[in-house]
C-alpha cells in the first residue's frame, strides 16, 4: 500500500508541475492532493502544524499572485486602472476561455481593448497589454519557486 500510495504522491507533485505549462491544471490542487494521500495513507503524525500553516500561506500566495502581478505590471507599463482591473478579469476569465492559452491570450486582448477605448493610442495600448503578458509569466515563475519550496518543505518535514 505504501508503494501506491508514493507512487500517487509523485504523480501528484508531476501534475502540479505541469500545471505551470497548462494553466487549466490547478496546480496547487495537485500538491495538496499529494500532501494529503501521504498524511492519510502513510504517516498522520510526520507533517507538521507548521508545515500545514506555511502551505496554507504559500497557497493563498499563489492563487493570488496572477490577478496581483497582471494587475501590477499593467500599471507599471502605462496601463490605466480599469486597465489593471480588466487585466484581473482577464486571468479569471482566461482560465476557462481557450484553454490552455486563454490566460495568457484573454488578459492581453481585454487589456488591448480596454486601453484602446480610453486612450485611442495603440502603442500605448500595446505596451500595457504587454504588461499583461509579462505579469503572468512573472507569476508563472513565482508559482514554480513556491511550488519547489512547497515540495522540498514537505520532504524535509517527512524526513526529519
Amino acid at each position: 500500500m505504501s508503494a501506491i500510495s508514493w507512487f500517487l504522491i509523485i504523480i501528484m507533485f508531476v501534475v502540479a508541475f505541469i500545471g505551470l505549462i497548462k494553466p487549466i491544471i490547478p496546480s496547487v490542487l495537485f500538491l495538496w492532493i499529494g500532501f494529503f494521500i501521504y498524511h492519510f495513507a502513510i504517516d498522520a503524525s510526520k507533517l507538521s502544524w507548521v508545515f500545514w500553516t506555511v502551505m496554507i500561506l504559500f497557497t493563498v500566495f499563489m492563487i493570488l499572485s496572477d490577478i496581483i502581478m497582471n494587475s501590477y505590471f499593467v500599471k507599471k507599463f502605462g496601463g490605466s486602472k480599469t486597465g489593471e482591473l480588466v487585466a484581473a478579469i482577464g486571468v479569471l476569465i482566461g482560465c476557462f476561455v481557450f484553454p490552455p492559452f486563454g490566460i495568457i491570450i484573454v488578459p492581453f486582448v481585454l487589456v488591448l481593448i480596454t486601453e484602446m477605448v480610453q486612450k485611442n493610442n495603440l502603442p500605448s495600448a500595446l505596451n500595457a497589454s504587454l504588461g499583461s503578458l509579462l505579469g503572468f509569466l512573472t507569476s508563472s515563475i513565482a508559482k514554480a519557486f513556491i511550488m519547489v519550496v512547497m515540495v522540498i518543505w514537505f520532504f524535509i518535514d517527512i524526513l526529519i
